[in-house]
């Protein structure tokens, strides 16, 4: 499934919530307290004491947008268009026969043979998130499932395994007190 916007905040977003810091600002500059912005904007006082801080260090430069968080990308962008392009192409095109599935450990991989940049397991999930990408889940069986042998199993070895239901019976209702019962 692909994200909107690759994730995170659009551009608007982030500017709808610089002019209600550039409000803050305003509102501190004529003696506003943290408590009187919080309540205005309905924030959370620590965000309103945050910008309190920064309003006092930079004045209403410090109340700006730093663009969009997160660390800088390792890869340019032809490479995430290319990265992106060999993810298509399927995990049999590049060695992984076994099975259609990419995970984080082989996309990392693929990263590196492709670009000769590394990656953590954690820093290709946040790329890929950015990129627009996310997990996905089966969505029909394998055509290799035999239901005649899986209803058998049910049948005899995992109503073995269960063990008889067991009733109500009287035990502890506090650490200091037994049931009575």
């Amino acid at each position: 499934m692909r994200y909107p916007d690759s994730g995170g905040l659009t551009a608007q977003a982030r500017a709808r919530r610089e002019q209600v810091r550039f409000a803050a600002g305003e509102m501190f500059a004529a003696g506003a307290s943290d408590r009187q912005v919080a309540e205005h904007f309905r924030v959370s006082l620590m965000s309103a004491n945050r910008w309190h801080r920064a309003f006092d260090q930079g004045g209403m430069d410090a109340l700006a947008s730093k663009g969009p968080g997160g660390e800088k990308c390792k890869l340019t962008g032809p490479q995430v268009e290319a990265l992106a392009a060999a993810l298509e192409q399927g995990p049999a095109a590049h060695g992984w026969a076994e099975d259609q599935c990419w995970t984080l450990a082989r996309i990392a991989d693929l990263i590196g043979r492709l670009f000769g940049v590394s990656y953590t397991v954690g820093g290709v999930d946040y790329l890929l998130h950015r990129m627009g990408w996310s997990w996905q889940a089966p969505a029909r069986r394998a055509a290799e499932r035999d239901e005649d042998a899986i209803a058998a199993w049910r049948e005899h070895a995992w109503s073995e395994g269960k063990g008889p239901r067991h009733d109500w019976a009287p035990g502890y209702v506090s650490r200091t007190r037994l049931a009575r019962g």
